[in-house]
Parts: structure tokens; sequence; C-alpha cells
């Protein structure tokens, strides 16, 4: 396959549209090429058009224009023009009149807002380029429409497969390349003979799939090669191409020739199915009407036979389905049927064994029903019958089970002997045997319903999981209860797998359960189905145990209780409690408990013993929980009678002692006091006010150096004396206690504790402080986007919660999922992370948690939506194309890796020797892989570079290897004639003439044309000459143009020149002088001369025909005949003949012929005949009906006939009349007369044409009539 050179243009400017036009109206279609001149065919279906009553075509200079004239129903479909490589594609829909009326259609095709065609872009591919398919023989494709890359969301391929055909014994290549510019991964190829026979299970020796890749282009290749082909290997076949998200298929034929002798006869021909003439392919994707499958065929071992195949006739071969099972073990069938889409295969099996062929000649039928049918779901199909007898009454069976009318399921035509039932949105319920039964007689067939590929409507998610965890994987297809296959890392995952995997099926949703996940859980998990796969990632981290709250330090007074708790992630973790490093021994006094994630140490009648250090120790895990249990001794010193008041703490009497409690818990501070009478407590919580200026030094006061720094605050207390509720007072004789409920960040501050009684006075501060969880850090910056990597920096919580930031810890997701991912788990010490492992496109969104001792914050607001996008490779293969005086052409190929962020044009830079300084070539930037610098200095020796830009940024530029000197070298001119011009070019009358001659040298040639040496002055002969050939152009060749043409190319004082030579045919005109020289017994002699014009080509020969004087029916007697005198025998006595004579050449026979004056008659020697005399006799009969009307029932909008049968002589008058109203002027009513056989046809009847219907017959010998009710019934 050859590479393409350059990027191709399209031929079109303008190019033709889809239209929707009324029934009857003309449709007009036109379309613009880029220059005159250009040869452009109209197709529909594959097959051209040519001007006809139904189409006209017309060209104007540059335009071009398709009429399709009275348009019908049958003329909706695909049309396409071609122009040289260009194809386009566009729709003609046909409306009703009424409907038209109310929804007036475009009249012209371009109409502004009517939907543009598909077309196959010309551009971004080697879409010029023909598929060279034959390899040996015949096996080449022919050239077809060229596919370019598509632009659309589902198209794959750059070229597709093209028919090809081959003849027994030889071999051919079928070719596919696909853009991979755009893939992460090699795509999936799947070739296919017929529907379902999947040929890389027959691949071997005569039959090979290769693919290959080109790195410089970014294309993959795929080959499917053929050889020693055989008979049974024609057919229609398919490449499917799939990626993971995207699906592309094409369909083509194969057509296998082989020579067959003159004694050969091939009776099967005539009983071979045909499909539309002209069209070689067959589409099963209709919407409408699905098409029979040839079961028979499949059903059947046939033997190989030697006949030859016309594609043109024969409808391509359907996969032998059937074989395909027969011959793959009993294991296999459940995964030929997921692959096919086959949903009762058991069934379908047991069923095709059933099939029998009748041969039998019937009476009742005059064709039967196919032997199976088969249809997509949703669609509807047609079961047809022809009948013997049009009067019959027909009975439709499904499984054995009459078909009643019901809605519009079923719809029963009946159109004079043919009976149709259309089943209308089949599903897998009609998937059944169905029989048409009239009198005793009955056909059956069967009816596949086949299920549309299950499509991915929403993929699988990555998932982040931490050891031990449950994952669950959830998507969604688009059928409810479709068979699904689960992979991991590309392996099936079996049912045998259910101790470790769960499959559930809800509805279109399918799970996968993986109950406990391990470390090699890990890996790309894919669901399957037969229209698609959706593929996501799973990551299983080493299981981390986090700490939501620590145990804090305690500080308890004798005989109290101390509570140590701490609650971490995991419920299952058990631990162990140390005090001093030595576990500790639960027993009365001392109690463990766990419940859940939280774990309690409770140590009840506190003595001075309990003072030490306890640690809390998770199982299985390297960390460590501690805290200090403080004793608070009280001392009780003997006083006298009228004690002062004393608080009894283990603190200096106004120094602050600190107490830490954990936002949430209970804080509870137990003061011991005595005093004679008993003092009375006051609880006041300091306000901090604000701060009071230092005083000024006095005069002359020696200054002190610390004086200026020192600040005093200013504080308000606050008294606190309530009793109940979530911060309370609770005093008794000896002490007193202060309780706080759920401590509160508001709570913390310094309390101050006040005994009074008459004797005096004792007060104490105790300072307490609520540590908790940061707030939440403000939404991350994100910068540095890189291909798969970014920089994300947030400033540190407003509050760390009283305790220092330990850390941050950071999530990503994409932007439409709702699942985060943890990025690090470690803590990071600084407010910054760079991502990485991220897909280049994909938005995505971090945030982050604030982490202190005491626990995590609440996660920051998402940062702004980013996507991963790196700037594109350099470009390759830079190479100087041209260099002149002033220029420099250059070309490059496209780099090879774009990313997600595309291709915005390419810069080009240039660098005189020496020289530091890079100069743009061009201002802004280019999309094409070339360019022609200009206006550069002549003999300046320069570097150039390319860079290629997209939304990112430029990449790396791809420079010149060597210095390029600016100055053009000379070079001999020399044309380049193509071998197939080195011969005589022979052109039929009317053909274009178009002669490419390339040619070489610089600077450019100047180029001449001559012709028998005399310069071209014809009008309809045009040059276009280019830097590297000359083209010589006749749009319609005459006669006139034969000859012998020279074209010379000139540079300076050197010359090349070749010539060409020219011949014109066209058809010879008849023969002369045709003349009947003897005639004897059953035998003629002819002579005649040969004619006058030859058509400027060698006559083949002639053809003598024969033509009796009764019937002038032209029977042929001799084909290329060369000789100007012939007998023609085997003549008939008595009959009287003409005779006349075509030339034949390669263009074909004259238009006219030699033909004799006069008849030549065979006499019959020595017998007279004389005839016979009969009597006159009186035929004359009244009319009488010998097939009288019958009742009729019929739906309404279907045409429908009453038919009888009447004899008579003369001849009778027929009348036909509707509830006693003669018809003979209604429009809407046809009356035929055939042979005695009256009709009378109702065009689309409604419920008011019902009643009784009488047809009456008169002559002059009498009269009759009979009559029939009609019945109109319209569809529920």
């Amino acid at each position: 396959m050859p590479e393409p050179a350059r990027k191709p243009v399209s031929a079109f400017s303008k190019k033709p549209r889809s239209a929707e036009v009324a029934e009857g109206s003309p449709a007009i279609f036109e379309a613009e090429t880029e220059r005159p001149g250009v040869k452009v065919r109209w197709q529909r279906d594959g097959s051209d058009i040519s001007a006809s009553d139904k189409y006209g075509l017309a060209c104007e200079g540059r335009r071009h224009t398709l009429t399709v004239r009275d348009v019908g129903p049958t003329d909706q479909g695909s049309y396409a023009v071609i122009a040289g490589s260009s194809k386009v594609k566009f729709d003609l829909k046909v409306t009703e009149a009424e409907k038209a009326e109310e929804t007036p259609a475009p009249a012209p095709a371009e109409a502004p807002g009517a939907p543009a065609a598909p077309s196959e872009p010309e551009g971004g591919a080697p879409g010029p380029e023909r598929e060279q398919a034959g390899q040996a023989g015949l096996g080449q494709a022919p050239p077809g429409p060229s596919p370019a890359a598509p632009d659309d969301p589902i198209g794959l391929f750059l070229t597709r497969p093209q028919d090809g055909e081959v003849t027994v014994g030889g071999s051919i290549t079928f070719s596919a390349r696909v853009a991979g510019a755009s893939l992460l991964k090699p795509p999936t190829v799947k070739w296919f003979k017929g529907k379902w026979v999947d040929l890389s299970s027959k691949a071997g020796q005569h039959l090979q799939l290769r693919d290959s890749y080109d790195r410089a282009s970014k294309v993959y290749l795929f080959e499917l090669i053929i050889t020693d082909a055989q008979v049974s290997s024609a057919g229609g076949h398919r490449c499917e191409v799939s990626t993971k998200d995207k699906f592309d298929s094409c369909n083509f034929n194969l057509t296998v020739h082989e020579a067959v002798g003159p004694g050969d006869l091939d009776l099967r021909s005539a009983f071979r199915r045909t499909s539309v003439a002209g069209g070689s392919r067959r589409t099963s994707d209709s919407h409408e009407d699905a098409g029979t499958l040839d079961f028979s065929s499949l059903l059947k071992k046939r033997d190989s036979f030697r006949t030859p195949r016309d594609s043109k006739l024969e409808a391509p071969a359907e996969e032998d389905v059937w074989e395909m099972l027969r011959q793959a073990p009993p294991s296999e069938y459940e995964r030929i049927a997921f692959q096919h889409g086959i949903t009762d295969l058991r069934g379908m099996l047991k069923r095709l064994r059933g099939l029998r062929r009748d041969d039998r000649k019937s009476t009742a039928f005059q064709s039967k029903l196919e032997p199976a049918y088969q249809v997509s779901k949703g669609h509807k199909v047609r079961l047809s019958v022809e009948l013997a007898d049009p009067d019959a009454e027909v009975k439709w069976l499904k499984n054995g089970q009459e078909i009643q009318m019901s809605g519009s399921k079923y719809i029963f035509e009946s159109v004079g002997t043919k009976r149709t039932l259309t089943i209308s949105q089949c599903s897998l319920a009609d998937d059944a045997a169905y029989q048409c039964v009239v009198g005793g007689e009955k056909c059956s067939t069967e009816l596949f319903v086949k299920e549309p590929p299950v499509l991915v409507t929403r993929g699988l998610e990555d998932q982040l999981v931490m050891v031990g965890q449950r994952v669950e994987f959830e998507c969604e297809v688009s059928e409810e209860g479709a068979q699904v296959k689960w992979l991991k890392d590309g392996v099936e995952l079996t049912r045998e797998e259910t101790f470790k995997y769960r499959f559930k099926k809800d509805g279109r949703r399918h799970h996968l359960i993986v109950n406990e996940a391990t470390l090699e859980d890990a890996g790309h998990y894919a669901l399957r189905t037969s229209g698609g796969q959706t593929l996501a990632e799973l990551i299983v981290q080493e299981k981390k145990l986090e700490v939501y709250q620590s145990i804090a330090d305690l500080a308890v007074g004798a005989r109290d209780q101390a509570v140590f708790k701490c609650e971490v992630s995991d419920e299952n973790v058990r631990g162990v409690w140390l005090r001093n490093g030595t576990e500790l021994v639960p027993d009365s006094r001392i109690q463990v408990s766990h419940i859940g994630r939280v774990h309690k140490l409770i140590i009840n009648d506190v003595t001075p013993a309990d003072e030490a250090d306890y640690s809390f120790v998770p199982e299985g895990f390297a960390c460590n929980l501690s805290a200090k249990l403080h004793f608070m001794e009280v001392k009780i010193d003997f006083v006298p009678r009228q004690e002062p008041p004393k608080i009894h703490l283990d603190c200096p009497g106004r120094t602050p002692d600190t107490i830490v409690v954990v936002a949430g818990n209970k804080l509870r501070l137990d003061v011991p006091i005595s005093g004679d009478p008993a003092p009375t407590v006051i609880w006041q919580k300091s306000l901090p006010q604000g701060k009071k200026a230092a005083a000024a030094p006095a005069p002359g006061a020696p200054e002190d150096p610390g004086a200026g720094d020192s600040e005093e605050w200013v504080f308000e207390k606050k008294l606190l004396c309530e009793t109940e509720g979530r911060v309370r007072v609770e005093t008794t004789k000896d002490r007193s206690v202060f309780t706080v409920e759920g401590a509160e960040r508001e709570d913390e501050g310094v309390y101050t504790v006040t005994v009074k009684n008459p004797v005096g006075e004792d007060q104490v501060n105790l300072t307490v402080k609520v540590i908790d969880v940061p707030d939440a850090p403000e939404a991350p910056e994100i910068s540095n986007v890189g291909e798969d990597s970014c920089t994300a920096q947030w400033a540190p919580p407003a509050f760390d919660g009283g305790r220092p930031v330990l850390g941050y810890i950071v999530e990503r997701k994409k932007k439409r999922s709702f699942r985060w991912m943890r990025l690090n788990f470690d803590l990071l010490r600084e407010p910054r992370l760079e991502a990485r492992r991220m897909i280049e496109g994909v938005a995505y969104e971090m945030r982050v948690y604030a982490v202190n001792a005491v626990g995590a914050s609440r996660p920051s607001a998402p940062s702004r939506p980013f996507m991963p996008i790196g700037p594109p490779g350099e470009p390759s293969h830079l190479a100087v194309e041209d260099v002149s005086d002033t220029t420099v052409s250059l070309k490059w190929r496209p780099p090879e890796r774009v990313g997600a962020g595309g291709l915005d044009g390419y810069s080009v830079e240039y660098c005189a020797e020496g020289c530091s300084e890079w100069v743009a070539a061009l201002q802004g930037l280019t999309e094409r892989t070339s360019l022609l610098v200009k206006d550069l200095p002549t003999g300046a020796r320069l570097l150039f570079r390319v860079r290629a830009h997209n939304v990112a940024g430029p990449g790396a530029p791809t420079t010149t290897q060597e210095l390029v000197t600016v100055r053009e070298i000379l070079q001999r001119p020399r044309l380049q004639l193509p071998r197939h011009l080195r011969q005589t070019i022979q052109r039929k009358v009317g053909e274009p003439v178009n002669l490419l001659i390339p040619f070489q040298g610089k600077p450019r040639p100047q180029v001449t044309w001559t012709k028998e040496g005399q310069p071209l002055r014809d009008e309809d002969v045009s040059m276009r000459n280019s830097p590297s050939d000359s083209i010589l152009f006749i749009r319609a060749a005459r006669r006139a143009h034969s000859g012998s043409y020279q074209v010379t190319v000139r540079v300076e004082s050197m010359e090349d020149s070749a010539a060409l030579l020219l011949q014109v045919v066209d058809k010879p005109s008849a023969p002369q002088d045709l003349r009947v020289t003897e005639t004897w017994g059953f035998n003629v002699a002819l002579e005649w001369k040969p004619p006058q014009d030859d058509g400027n080509t060698e006559l083949w020969g002639y053809s003598v025909q024969k033509a009796d004087k009764k019937t002038m029916e032209w029977f042929t007697v001799l084909e290329h005949y060369r000789r100007t005198h012939c007998v023609v025998p085997e003549l008939v006595i008595g009959n009287g003949y003409y005779f006349r004579v075509f030339s034949h050449n390669m263009v074909g026979p004259s238009d006219r012929a030699a033909t004799t004056k006069e008849p030549v008659f065979i006499p019959r020697p020595g017998i007279a005949y004389e005839p016979p005399k009969y009597k006159a006799l009186d035929f004359s009969e009244a009319p009488s009906f010998t097939q009288p009307l019958a009742n009729r029932s019929v739906i309404a909008g279907y045409t429908t006939v009453l038919c009888c049968a009447v004899r008579g002589s003369p001849k009778p008058k027929i009348s036909w009349f509707k509830n006693g109203l003669d018809l003979g002027e209604d429009a809407r009513f046809r009356m035929f007369s055939k042979q005695g056989v009256l009709t009378l046809e109702i065009r689309k009847p409604c419920p008011f044409d019902g009643g009784i219907y009488v047809c009456r017959a008169t002559n002059l010998q009498g009269e009759a009539q009979c009559e029939c009710r009609l019945e109109v019934r319209v569809p529920q």
C-alpha cells in the first residue's frame, strides 16, 4: 500500500446536501468543482446514474446538476457524487403530498438549513490512494470511494477494505488502515465472513491475518491474505475495529471466477436469488425490512461445484453458522453464542436439525416461504407466499397456534395471489416457527431474532482501597439481562472463582464485588459486552491505621476515677495498654474496654502509685499513643476552729496550672477545699479586653532596658454560678467541682477559684486549654500543569486547633466522578504536592485535609477544575524539498505524540550561519506540514527549525541537520514518460482524454505541445502545466483529435521531448450492398461489401441475423464472422425471411445494419393447399358468470380488488354498482376486463367504501349480475 505523499485536497468547492421532497415533485442536487473540466459521476446505491427520462444530468463550467424527475417512494435512498478521488454522499427523502404541504421541503438541494449529508472527508489521510488488494492473477480490489480519516466520534478507518475479484487458485489481500495518533492502546480488529464466522479461528496455510504499525505516520495496517482461493471463499466479508470507547465496521465482497467450458451448463444459476441490479452489496442494518437468509444453503453440506459466479446476479453468501457450530466442541458453544449475539442457542440447534427440504410440487402454493428468516430486535419482517387460487383462505400459525389480528403487531396483507404477514417491533418472543396453511397444505419457516449489540452506557470508575476493604465495581449497559464478561488484566473471571469474586445483576446494572481486597487484586478490570467494553483500575494500598482521637494527660485527685480514651479508624483492631512500658493486667480496680473503634482504660480509686506514663499499642501497627496521669495530692493540716479557707492543690498559690482537654470531651475540675466555718466558693473566668500601654518613666529616672517591652493585658472576669447545664459548678463541704460537658473552643481560658470565710480567703488560677482538629485549609491552587502531573499549593489553616499541624492529606477525583482518591498515605510536611499519574485530557479536582495530634480537619473546598495537557512532541522527518535563489521549500511530518491538547499549528524559524538569533519565517502558525519560505537572501547559509504548538505551548523543535544554501541548482530537463503512454493510446469517441506527463528540471522548465509538428490551436484541447508535470486534456474526444502529439520541455539551451500517438476510435458503419445471391432448398446465400468507415480501428467481424416475415423477431445466425459472404441454413419451407448484417470492432457493433429490402420466400415444392369449407355457426350466448364475486374483509388504507369471470357472445357490456350507485364516473375506482376476467380496483379504501357491490353484464341476448359484500376494517 503506498504511503501518503501529501495531504489530499477536496475536488469540490460546493457539495450537494440531503433534501426532503414531496412525492411527484422534482429533486435537484448541485455540486461545484474546484476547477472546470473535471469528470463527475453520479451514483445511487453504488451504481452509476446515466441520463434518462428519470434522471437529468447537466454540466455548466464548474457546476454540475442532477435532476430526479417525478420523485416517487422508490427514488428514496442514498446518492453520491464522485470527482477524481473525492466522494460526497447525500440522501433523498420522499414525503407524501399532504405531509409536504404542512412542512414544505426545500426545493434546491443546497437550501440553507438543509442537513448536510455525511460525506467522506478528503483531507488528513491517504484517501486518494486506491487500495491495491490483488497480489496474483485477478486478485485486485477495484477502486472504490476513497475513505479518509473520520471526523465523526465513531469512525476509525483511514482506508477501508474494498471489493475484490480473484480466480480460483489465486491470491488476494484486503487491507485496512486505522489512525493511531489518538489511541492510547492498539485497536482490536476482527475479520468475519458473512455476519458470524470469525476468520481468526480459520487462520492457517491458506488464510493469514497480519498487522503492522508505522511509527512515522502513526497508522496501523491490518491485512487479510487469502491464498489458493476456492469457490467457497466467495461471499460477503466484514472488518470490525474497536478501541476502549469507539467501534467501526466495514463490509466488502470477494468474487471468485473460474473459466467454464462451452459444454458446461449451470442449472442452479436459474434458481439463485438476485439482489438489486447493479448492486453487489447487501446491507442488513436497515430499520425497515430485514431480508431473507438462504438458511437452506447454511444447513445443507453442498459439494463443491465449478461454476462461474456472477457478482451482479448473486447475493453475498451468508456465513455457515451451523457448520461452524457442528465443527466446534460442545464446550465452545456458549463462547460462539456470546460472540455472535445468539440468545437461544439450544433452541436454534434443535430447530435447525428439524428443518427438511420439501421438494414435492405444491398445488396450493406458487411460491412458498423461505426456509428461514432473520431480523434484528426492534425491526420488522415480512413473510410472503404466492397462492395458486387468489380466493383461497389462508391461516398463519406461530408454534402451531393460529395468529389472531391484535393491534399493529401483526398485519395481514392480500394483494392478488400474494399473501403477506408483517411482524412489527420484533422481540425475542417472536423467535419461533411459523406456518402458512391453505386448505390441507402448509409451508413452514423459522424466524430468528438477533439482539442488537449491547453497549456500555455508564462505564467503570477507578478505585483506591486499603487491604481488606470491600471493592465493588458497577457499570450500566443498554439492555436488561445482557450477557457480559468480567476480565482482570485481560483474563476472564469465571464462576469457579466465586469464593473470591461475586457477580451481581440488577436490571441494566452489573456489579463485580471483591469481598476482601489483597495486594494481588490490584490491576485493570474490564467489563466486555457484545458491543464494547469499559476499563477501570483498582489500586490496593497497604493498610494503615488512622488515629481519630488520641489519649490525653489527666490530673486526678485521690480516690477519683481516671479514664483514658482513644479512637482509631479500624474497629477490628485490638491493642495492649502499658504502664511505664509494662503491660497492664485488668483487675477489679483497673478495667479495659473495646467498643467499636473506641478503646478505654478505666482506673478506679486512684492512688499515688497510679501516677505514671500510660500507653496504648495497637496490634499489628507500628504506632504508640501515650499520656501521663498526674496525681493531685490533698494536703490536710490540723487547724483549730476558726480555720481560714484553703485550696488543697499541688500548685503554687497564684501560678497558673494548664489543663488540656480535647474538644467534645468532658472537663471535670475537682478542687479540694477546707475551712471553718465552711468557706464560700467563687468560680470566675477571665475574659481579655485588650492591652494597656506601659507607663512612661519619671523624668530623670534611669531607664529600664526591659521596660519598653512590657505590656499588660486587661481582663474582665465572668462569674460562673450555674448548678445545671453544660457548664456547671457543684460545691460540697470539702470540695468544689467545675464540670463542662462537651468542651468547646470558647471554654478555653483562665479560671479563678476563690474561697472565702470570715477568717480569710484563698485563690488559685487554673488554665484550661481546649484542643481540636484544625480548620479546613483554603482551596488548593493548581499550577505547573503538565502532561500527567501538576503542582498543588495551599495556605495553612487559619486555626491549628491548639496543636501544631503535623501534616496534610491530599485527595483527587475526576470532575464528573463522586469518588475521591487519596494521593499520599504519609503526611505531607509542606503545603505543597506534585501530583502525578494523571490521564491527559481528563478534568480533575483536588482538596486538602490538615492533620494535628487530635485528628484530621474537614476537607477544603475543591480546587478549580484543571486538565493535564502537555505540549506536543517534536515534528519528524524535517526535510528540504526544493531550493531556489530566494525561496526554500520545507516539509515535515506531524509529531508522534500530539496529546489531548490537539495541534493548533506549526511555527517555522530560520537562523543564519554564525548567528544565534532565530527569525520567524511566517507570522502566526500554519496548519499544513509544508511551507515555502520566501524573500531569503541569495547565497545565505541557513538553519531551519519547526515547532508544534497547542494550548499547552510550543513543543520541542526539530532542526535541519545541515546548513541550507539559498541558491537554485541547475538541473537538466527530463521527461518521465509513463509506460502506458509509450504505446498507442486508444480512446473512444466522446470519452475524455487526460494525459499526465511528469518531468524534472530546474529552474522550472518551459513546456510546449505540438501536433504533427504544428502548435495546438484546437479549442477543445487544453493544457495545464505545473512545476513537476504537464497535462493534456480533451473533454470529449473526436476522430479529428487522432494523431501524433509531441511535448517538449526546455531549460535555457537544454531540452527533452517525447511523442505520443493518440487513436480515437468509434463504431463502424453498416456493411454495404447486402444482397441474396442464391436460394436452394432450406438455404440462402448472402453477400455484402465491407463498411465504408471502419471506426479508425480494425474490424473484428460481422454478425448475421434473420427474421421470419410473420413475427419479425430477429435471431442471430452467425457471430464474429470474418468473411463477406455466408450461407444461412435450416430455414423453414413456406416462410419468408429478411436478413441483416452488423459490423463489429473493439468499440462495438455498428449503429445500423445492412438489411435485405425484400423477403426471401422458401417455396414448398409440388403440393398446393386447398382450405376446407365450413358451415357458419351461430355462437351468440346470453351473459353468465362462471366465477361470481366473493365477500371480502380488508384493512383500511390498503388497495384491494374484487374479481369475477363472465362469458357471453357478443361481448357483454360491464357495469359496476355500489349500494345501487353507478361507479363508472368515480376516479377512485378502476375497472378492468381481460379475457372475460372482470376486476374492480378500489384504491386505499376507507370504512365508508364498505357495502354491497354489484357487477352487471349486458348484451343483445340478455343480462346477468352477481354481488358481494365488502367490509373495510380499521386497524386497532
